[in-house]
């Protein structure tokens, strides 16, 4: 099983790398920097015409929990341009930053077919899910922390002995490497501890979190819970910042 995982890691390699992990990252890259919160766009002004345009631009194309409720056709498309959508340059970086460290090697085991449908269906779902449960809500929801944490479930279950070297504040930021399994686990238990605390309110979408990491852990588990997880030692970099 390691032969035929190292062999198709070399092809894939040669075939240019995990390229729809970089599309990914791109294509948020560029949304963000054409859309209002990059606050580089002339076209969106300055002042309180760019927050004006800004609440406008999110309640379009972000996901309005009582809108989406009402099964509108253009409101059902918002899951996926959500997706797409960052409010601010630290959530655009903490997001990027998962997916290079964790998308890159979970697309080398999927493929980048199933890696992008993965990724845009759990992240979807990831969205709607949270938006199910609090349908009354007019606060706009963006971001590809949905997806993103699809792919921590994925991986953990595809590399749980990578070793990942993280960041710890309450250390003084001393790097530790650690199995991705004791990190996943750790980050999981951060999400549910702060979802049951948060309201519906603004702030960090956390239901979302683990909608998307228990819907990425599940479908690798039925897609490759019948063979061998791929059993090796891999070093990955993750900042502090959450998706």
């Amino acid at each position: 099983m390691i032969a035929k995982w190292r062999a198709v890691r070399a092809v894939r390699a040669a075939a240019g790398g995990p390229v729809a992990t970089h599309a990914l990252i791109a294509g948020c890259c560029a949304v963000f920097l054409l859309g209002p919160a990059s606050g580089l766009n002339p076209a969106y002004g300055t002042g309180e015409r760019l927050l004006e345009a800004g609440t406008a631009y999110f309640r379009r194309w972000g996901v309005v929990p009582a809108e989406l409720s009402q099964g509108s056709p253009r409101a059902l498309l918002t899951p996926l341009t959500a997706l797409f959508l960052h409010g601010s340059w630290l959530h655009l970086l903490g997001n990027m930053l998962f997916l290079r460290v964790f998308g890159a090697m979970a697309e080398e085991r999927m493929g980048r077919p199933a890696f992008l449908c993965f990724y845009v269906c759990t992240g979807y779902l990831a969205l709607a899910g949270y938006a199910a449960a609090n349908a009354s809500s007019e606060q706009t929801l963006v971001g590809a922390s949905g997806a993103i944490s699809a792919v921590l479930g994925a991986f953990l279950f595809l590399f749980p002995r990578a070793r990942v070297t993280s960041l710890f504040p309450f250390l003084y930021f001393l790097p530790l490497r650690l199995p991705a399994w004791l990190v996943l686990l750790f980050w999981f238990a951060l999400q549910w501890v702060a979802a049951h605390r948060a309201g519906s309110g603004p702030g960090v979408a956390y239901l979302a979190h683990l909608v998307g990491f228990s819907l990425g852990f599940l479908l690798a588990w039925v897609r490759y819970g019948r063979t061998a997880r791929v059993r090796r030692s891999a070093t990955a970099t993750e900042g502090d910042s959450q998706p």
